[in-house]
Order: C-alpha cells, then structure tokens, then sequence
C-alpha cells in the first residue's frame, strides 16, 4: 500500500467512524493506477464486507437512465426536443420535452401522485401512466431547475418502449454488459449490504424496509459495488478512455450532457445539472460530473474528474453507504479525488517534436488582432488552434478543421466560438493577410470598424 493509498484509507474511515456508518465502501479508478478501494464496516447480516457487497445507489441510477435516453438519441429514435407523448402513451403532461425532463426543468411535481415515501405504496407502470391525470405541474415547463423522478422515470420507460423491452432490460443490455458492470443490477442479489437508519442520540441502528420502487425504478432502483461505481464515474468523465470503441455512448454525446442547461440555485451557482448528470466546479478550470443518491438506508455518491493540471485519465470515485443519515458522504468523493490528483498525479509525458504545420497554413501562425484583442494561432496535435493572447494557461483553445471542399474555411470544434467559421482572404501571392472568424475580422495590425490603421 501507498502512502497516498493510505491517506485515502484513513480518509474513508474517519467519516465511517464519526459519521456512523454500519457499512461505507469508497472506490478509485484512473487510468494509470490499479483500482483503489477500501471498505470500513459490517454489512448488517451474514454476509461478508468487500469489494463485490452491493449497495442501493438511489438517484445515480438517474445518470444510467440518462445515458440510455442519449444512446435512443444517437440511433435516431428520438429528438430531445421530442415531446414525451410521441414516445409514451400518457394521458397527461404529453408536451414535455425529453431534454426539459432530463435537466429537471420541466416543471414536473417530484414524485408519482400519492404519498409514495410515507407508505411505500409504489405505482406500477399502469397505475403510474394513469395517475399522471392528477399530477401537477409545479412549475411552468423551462422556468427554472425543479427536481423531479417522476420525470425520469417516464423517460427510462420510453426507452423500454423503444426498445422493445423493459427499461431494466435495456439497461442490461446496453450499459451494463459493454462496460463490464457484473456487480450492478437492479436487485440487491445475495451479496447486498442491510441498509440503516442510524438512531441521531445513541449508537442504535434500525434496518429500513427492502423496498421495490415499481415504475418509479429508472430514478432509484440499481444497486451496485463501489467499484462498478468507480468505473462508471471515470466513464462519465473521460468516456473515450474507458469505452475506446463507444460501444455505449461517443464522446461527443458525453460532452452535450455534461454542459450545464441550468444551475440549482439562482443565487449560489455551486452546482449545474446537464442532461440527467450533475455538474459541480471544483475551482482551476476543474469539474466533477456525476450523481448523489439517496434510497431508505442508503447514500451514494458517485463523481468523475475531468481537467486540471495533474488529473489522469478515467478519473472516478465512488461511496457507498448502508447508511441514510450519513450527510458527509455526499463530500467524500470529491475529497478523495482531489487528494488523489494533488498527493499522485499523473505523469508527464516527455515532448517529441510533431509533423510540420500544412504549407497553406503555415503563413498564418501567430499573431493577429481582432478590434482590441490579440490572438495568437498556433499549430498543434495536427490541428490549427488559437487562443487569447492573455489567456489562462489552463483555458483550452479554440480548434479548427477545414470544410472538405474548401481548405481555406475552417470550422471551430471546440472553444471559443465553437461552431463557427474561420475563414482566409489571401493576396496574390498566397499569403493570409487577413482572417474572419464568426463574421469578425482579424489583422496582423489593430484596426478600428473602418479599417483605419493607426500604426500604419
């Protein structure tokens, strides 16, 4: 054992032991090390604790339902602008878009009609379809962030529909097989930890009720091992490390899902919520992406890391809790992670020089002005790239890459600007002597709007 692998150990155990956790289990995947896991506790009945003990995940099951309405999108079954009655036949809330039930900004009520988490009386697929006549909506569609599982649930059974199946076996077959997550599923299995509530003035721990959430089961249901958990987080974070062939999901997709498409709170912006995942910043251009989720005896928190000096690929931590009074679980992971980067991280690779710059961009390289602002233009990893002259060493640049047909317009694919053109106007002889890009215009000298140059 390392003495990072130690630190992080130490770590998990202290919010075991002050938090009063019956059974926690923390896990760490990375690209460049073996998986770090460690397990502090007793799983509450005649099971061992260890790496395959299961936990309920709760909410985080809502970032594999994501993932499995983006695949429907990606093989063209659906739109995220479609309504989720051309997908599921619902006699209500028809004209909600797929996209505004996945950010948690349609204004559906949190949960199915009734009273589902004081008498456990969960609806079925059927009853929960029919009940949605007597459903609110809370909130005008697209006015602001409201959480809601009822939403996601109806959107994890659209995929079955689509699909031809259930929603679990969908998930099965696309998420679960391809990644090689054989310890998640969504019964406990004969390896599952006794979830607890652990009594807030003594040391007593009740066992919560096993509960099936019924049709409510695409927002709560899965359980899993802490590191199946791990594994998925650094798959949120860094897909193309960890599913090289996108046999679940390309990494373009991943990108859409993490961008922001609202903040949870209007007035502290601590926390964004993409497409089914949440975004948190961690400070430095660094951000964890992933879930919280809590079911009756159990926490689970479960982040990827991506950007930042320092950080590996496939960066991803997990904690899972038999416990559901245990709130410093939530801060684990992005503890662990953090310390992981800064006390181990990852190497640096050596320099070698690269293939030589086109000859009809090499012309162009340096800098140029745009009104009152100096870009520099560079040509890197076979791509033109620019970025602000004053910008941050960890701000990404901006990339480009030329039309098929056109070699001297080039369209952003990534950074500033990105999705506009770029293009060239050359003089007789060839050279670049000026440059438009997203309409404005670039010059080797600072130029007004009439094109007066001062330094002429």
């Amino acid at each position: 054992m390392t003495d990072v692998d130690r630190r992080l150990a130490r770590m998990t155990r202290e919010v075991q032991a002050t938090a009063r956790v019956p059974a926690l289990a923390a896990a760490l995947h990375r690209a460049d090390r073996p998986l770090w896991s460690c397990a502090v506790g007793g799983t509450g009945n005649d099971t061992p604790l260890d790496a395959d003990t299961r936990f309920r995940i709760g909410s985080v099951t809502k970032s594999l339902t994501a993932v499995l309405v983006l695949q429907c999108r990606d093989d063209g079954l659906l739109e995220l602008d479609d309504p989720i009655g051309r997908h599921l036949d619902v006699p209500e809330h028809g004209d909600l878009t797929v996209a505004r039930l996945l950010s948690h900004t349609a204004g559906l009520q949190r949960e199915p009609h009734g009273d589902v988490w004081d008498n456990l009386d969960v609806p079925g697929l059927d009853r929960l379809l029919a009940e949605l006549t007597r459903v609110e909506r809370v909130l005008p569609s697209g006015r602001r962030f409201h959480y809601s599982n009822l939403g996601l649930s109806l959107l994890g059974h659209a995929v079955g529909r689509l699909r031809g199946g259930t929603w679990a076996e969908v998930l099965a077959e696309k998420i679960l097989a391809p990644l090689g997550l054989s310890g998640t599923g969504v019964e406990p299995g004969p390896r599952a930890a006794t979830g607890f509530l652990v009594d807030a003035y003594s040391d007593e721990a009740r066992p919560e009720p096993a509960t099936d959430f019924g049709a409510v089961a695409p927002a709560t249901q899965v359980w899993s091992t802490a590191g199946d958990m791990a594994r998925w987080a650094a798959f949120l974070a860094d897909p193309a490390s960890v599913d090289p062939d996108a046999a679940v999901l390309r990494p373009e997709t991943l990108d859409e899902m993490r961008w922001p498409r609202t903040v949870t709170d209007e007035t502290s912006w601590g926390a964004g919520f993409g497409l089914g995942l949440i975004v948190l910043p961690q400070g430095e251009r660094v951000v964890h992406v992933g879930h919280d989720g809590a079911m009756p005896g159990f926490l689970a928190a479960v982040y990827g890391r991506r950007g930042g000096a320092g950080t590996p690929k496939a960066m991803g931590c997990a904690v899972l809790a038999s416990s559901g009074t245990a709130a410093a679980i939530g801060e684990l992971p992005h503890r662990l992670l953090a310390t992981a980067v800064a006390d181990d991280p990852a190497d640096i690779p050596a320099w070698s020089p690269g293939e030589p710059t086109p000859a009809a961009y090499r012309g162009l390289l340096g800098r140029w002005w745009s009104e009152g602002f100096e870009f520099v233009f560079s040509w890197h990893d076979g791509a033109l790239r620019a970025r602000g002259a004053d910008s941050p060493a960890g701000a990404p640049p901006a990339v480009f890459t030329p039309l098929a047909d056109r070699p001297d317009v080039l369209r952003t694919i990534s950074g500033r600007e990105v999705g506009e053109l770029l293009r060239l106007t050359r003089d007789e002889s060839g050279t670049v002597i000026r440059m438009h890009w997203a309409t404005y215009r670039l010059t080797r000298r600072q130029e007004t709007f009439d094109r007066y140059d001062f330094r002429a």
